[in-house]
């Protein structure tokens, strides 16, 4: 039986500090903390070293770095394919046959898929061919709009498999979303679904996908028959997946790409409205997904690797395709809701495929906690040896909760840091090496370096907190620019500390000298309440410590007097009820965890907070119902319900 996690008290604030057991530091990857200090000495000659034993190159590169600000490139002039890194080099070995996706529908009447490397290898290759015939050729754009369907994988590696970039979709997302998105990547191809299932219905995806292709450059719309509904199909534009699939040749050669050639492009929310899309390349991303996977996750040849975000976001592209992949790992993808059809869904699949290292978010986390710890109870997890967080800062009661509960006190909590723009988790503790701090991400990943600095561009003192940056040489996997738009790249990530620093929008907080780092939230999540720079997630860490307390939100409103005071939404446990009472009863709360300047001018006790279909709480619009601004679009949210009943309550 795996020993529980070894914990001691460790700082004058009395703050639990969890370390790793002689077992786990056995089995990792990587156990020498040296590890860190040998790759900050030559950080281009550590990836240079990862690049090479962690993949297969067509041809060596000439140069390992190149930086001319505000630009840089990785293995410069090396040959490479993802898509061959991913399935060919597994296939010549005893991974020929060994499971690489496992596929679980959401109704319980269907059944699984299981593709092996050798299954997935020959659906690559035929739905590449498929590509080529619809006359997609090296460098152009594919649309994909898929639901988390082994397609959606089949569809990613085919494209990286003949050179075209992919640029996913959120299947969640509104047709015109999708239009727009189609838009600027000036997409040929589009690939879809008939539908999806969602809590037990039937989720029509090809209306939306018309929409998204209406007026773009799309030609041609390949569509998967996933629920059978009747859709619409528009003769000499529409094929069905499954027709041309069978009379698709068998065997595609992979396309040699330049290190530097981008392998997806993908969108993600900016500050002006405007999506942006980040361009990541094939062989700096194919390193860092590799080395982040296997390092980050203690990943090997045994393990079930469960990362539950939708493929339409960074997390989903990484740690649910090419990371896994790329190790020759088994991966979990589930379709649906983690409540459907009761609240212990995730569970019941853990139990059933034995997942041995879960990765989700901590407002999925928090949505969990409130279910109560029953419904875990149902299950047997002890093949969970491993937990990851990602996505935004955790506060310690869902850390402690997770932890306890869901890894039954024996498992790390890997609690990573990372961006659409990164590519892969560059913050977070190693499993080998630790430590496991609630709240606390942990060091850059060996080989990065990042800093802290204050508004005048100073780093910051130990126990002092600024804005996150990166400095050269920069993570291979990093973005490579903004499609079509380098203005914007520079104004966006180095207008700020210049072209020294990638300025990542983030706060962050040195925790102590060994370079352990708070992550705080995005800076447009900082207030500053009468002059006093506070983070929004300091003030949900403290509410979510409160007993009653499931889940919360904290944002900004506008005061005359203070410039800004917090306003909190917060969703009660079951059981609890709200009254005036409570709701004082949480601003004390607060005062007594951080202190009377973090005090909220208001609590807004709700039974629901307006969610994606991911899971993510749009602070958007409860920013925009705290400033009495129109909430805007809502057609993509999970529970757009809600926002009406926030509208009443706040009095809009």
């Amino acid at each position: 039986m795996q020993e529980k996690v070894q914990w001691v008290r460790e700082d004058p604030k009395n703050r639990l500090v969890f370390w790793p057991t002689e077992e786990m530091k056995k089995k990792a990857w990587v156990s020498d903390e040296s590890i860190y200090t040998k790759a900050a000495e030559d950080p281009v000659a550590f990836w240079a070293q990862r690049a090479k034993e962690g993949l297969e190159w067509f041809e060596p590169w000439k140069e390992a770095y190149i930086w001319k600000p505000p630009f840089y490139k990785w293995f410069v002039d090396g040959k490479i394919n993802a898509a061959y890194n991913s399935l060919d080099r597994h296939i010549k070995t005893w991974r020929k046959n060994k499971a690489a996706i496992i596929w679980e529908p959401e109704p319980v009447n269907q059944q699984k898929r299981v593709l092996t490397y050798f299954d997935l290898y020959r659906k690559v290759c035929k739905f590449a061919n498929v590509l080529k015939g619809l006359g997609v050729e090296r460098g152009d754009r594919v649309g994909i709009y898929l639901p988390m369907i082994p397609e959606v994988q089949i569809a990613m590696l085919a494209c990286a498999r003949i050179g075209a970039p992919h640029s996913v979709v959120f299947s969640a997302f509104s047709g015109e979303s999708l239009r727009n998105r189609m838009k600027d990547a000036e997409a040929n191809v589009l690939v879809t679904a008939d539908g999806y299932y969602r809590r037990g219905k039937g989720i029509d995806l090809k209306t939306n996908a018309d929409i998204g292709a209406e007026n773009t450059s799309i030609e041609h719309v390949v569509v998967v028959k996933r629920t059978g509904a009747d859709v619409s199909m528009s003769e000499g534009r529409d094929h069905w997946w499954h027709k041309l699939m069978a009379k698709a040749p068998l065997h595609c050669d992979p396309e040699p790409m330049d290190s530097e050639d981008p392998l997806f492009i993908l969108y993600t929310s900016g500050t002006t409205g405007k999506p942006k899309g980040i361009i990541h390349d094939t062989g700096g991303y194919s390193t860092v997904a590799y080395w982040t996977s296997k390092w980050d996750f203690d990943l090997h040849d045994e393990d079930i690797f469960w990362c539950t975000a939708d493929i339409g976001w960074i997390t989903g592209h990484t740690y649910a395709c090419y990371g896994p992949l790329l190790n020759g790992a088994t991966s979990l993808i589930y379709e649906g809701a983690p409540n459907y059809p009761e609240v212990d869904r995730w569970w019941q699949i853990v139990e059933k495929y034995g997942v041995t290292i879960f990765y989700t978010a901590p407002t999925a986390i928090r949505m969990i906690l409130r279910w109560g710890e029953e419904w875990l109870k149902k299950h047997d997890l002890s093949s969970i040896r491993l937990l990851g967080s990602v996505g935004e800062p955790i506060n310690q009661d869902a850390w402690m909760w997770y932890f306890k509960n869901v890894g039954g006190g024996r498992c790390p909590i890997i609690d990573t840091w990372w961006q659409t723009e990164t590519g892969a988790t560059l913050i977070n503790a190693l499993p080998g090496i630790g430590p496991f701090i609630p709240t606390v991400a942990g060091r850059s990943f060996p080989g990065t370096k990042h800093d802290i600095y204050d508004e005048t561009g100073n780093p910051v003192e130990i126990g002092e907190g600024g804005y996150l940056v990166q400095k050269s040489p920069f993570a291979p996997g990093m973005l490579r620019g903004v499609y079509k738009d380098p203005d914007r790249y520079r104004a966006q990530y180095w207008s700020v500390y210049g072209d020294e620093a990638y300025y990542t929008s983030d706060g962050a907080i040195w925790w102590d000298e060994s370079g352990n780092i708070r992550l705080t939230g995005r800076v447009d999540d900082v207030m500053k309440v009468a002059g006093h720079r506070m983070s929004t997630a300091e003030v949900e860490n403290a509410l979510t410590q409160h007993s009653s307390v499931a889940e919360c939100a904290v944002v900004a409103a506008p005061h005359d007097i203070k410039g800004e005071v917090p306003v909190a939404f917060v969703v009660l446990r079951q059981g609890q009820t709200p009254s005036k009472d409570l709701e004082a009863e949480l601003i004390q709360q607060v005062v007594k965890v951080i202190g009377p300047t973090a005090k909220p001018e208001r609590i807004v006790l709700t039974d629901a907070l307006p969610k994606t279909r991911s899971g993510k709480i749009m602070r958007r619009i409860l920013k925009a119902l705290v400033k009495g601004e129109t909430v805007g679009d809502v057609t993509t949210l999970m529970n757009p319900e809600a926002v009406e009943d926030l509208k009443e309550k706040v009095g809009q």
